[in-house]
């Protein structure tokens, strides 16, 4: 659910999104900040991050994690190093399929051209053709726009409904994703903090550096939980300059905002480092 601050935000900026017209990120910023409003699109995560730093769009949203394929680490990485603070976040519901120029079959397609995240969430699908090349892309859309753009047979991409629309393509098998039930959440970001009312705030994420002592993590996760957070998410990252060593990444929701607070300051010295990623409204339904 939109706040009110990215409402009025968005109509004065950009908003970042990673891919074109037609994306996925696209859908999202259509249902966070409506169909009109001004977007910068960017073909990488590291450049949707500059988009923000330079100051060129004033608010971004970035996949996190997908139900199927799972975390994208760099983007948890880009959010950390950029001091970028989450503000909601979105799922979507994605329905991948495999779309051509019209007259193609199945059987003349010999690549496909998609988003490495979006190939890995249909593994079931493209096994049954081994003959199919698969070529990473920087975008789901874009494929398809460069398919119909060059005219090109033989290739296909893989998609939304939406990108076949956009770009004049067929679709030639439809929900072609491992598991029906496949979503992706998405995070929307700032390079500043937002100013929800805590009445508002139920969930947070948050990164932290542990001692490398038996136990340390079995003893923060007792804290969260005396506290009364619900863990929904923790995913460990090496930390680059002490080999073997971890920074964790952990998102958890609450009831009431005074037990995350508690849980804060418990934390904050237990750890050798602690940091707010971002303090937000759980957009889980």
């Amino acid at each position: 659910m939109k706040t009110t601050e990215t409402q009025v935000t968005a109509v004065a900026t950009k908003i970042a999104i990673q891919g074109i017209k037609g994306s996925f990120h696209h859908q999202v910023a259509g249902s966070w900040f409506g169909t009109d409003a001004p977007l910068a699109e960017c073909m990488s995560f590291p450049a949707l991050v500059k988009s923000l730093v330079t100051k060129e769009s004033g608010l971004g949203i970035m996949a996190l994690e997908n139900s199927i394929a799972g975390s994208i680490i760099p983007n948890y990485a880009l959010i950390d190093k950029h001091n970028l603070h989450i503000i909601g976040e979105h799922y979507l519901n994605i329905s991948m399929n495999l779309m051509a120029l019209p007259g193609q079959t199945l059987a003349d397609i010999k690549e496909v051209h998609s988003h490495p995240m979006a190939l890995l969430q249909c593994t079931e699908f493209l096994r049954q053709y081994p003959h199919i090349k698969l070529v990473e892309s920087a975008d789901t859309a874009e494929s398809a726009r460069y398919i119909g753009q060059q005219n090109l047979s033989g290739i296909a991409a893989i998609g939304s409904p939406i990108a076949a629309e956009m770009f004049g393509l067929k679709i030639l098998a439809e929900s072609i994703h491992n598991i029906q039930n496949n979503q992706t959440r998405f995070v929307i970001v700032k390079t500043q903090n937002s100013a929800l009312p805590q009445e508002e705030i139920n969930k947070a994420s948050v990164k932290f550096e542990l001692e490398d002592t038996p136990g340390s993590l079995a003893t923060m996760l007792n804290v969260m939980n005396n506290c009364k957070l619900n863990l929904t998410k923790i995913q460990s990252m090496p930390i680059a300059e002490t080999p073997f060593k971890y920074s964790f990444f952990v998102d958890v929701v609450f009831e009431k905002y005074k037990h995350y607070q508690k849980a804060k300051a418990i934390l904050e010295l237990m750890t050798t480092q602690f940091k707010v990623l971002g303090e937000y409204k759980n957009g889980k339904i």
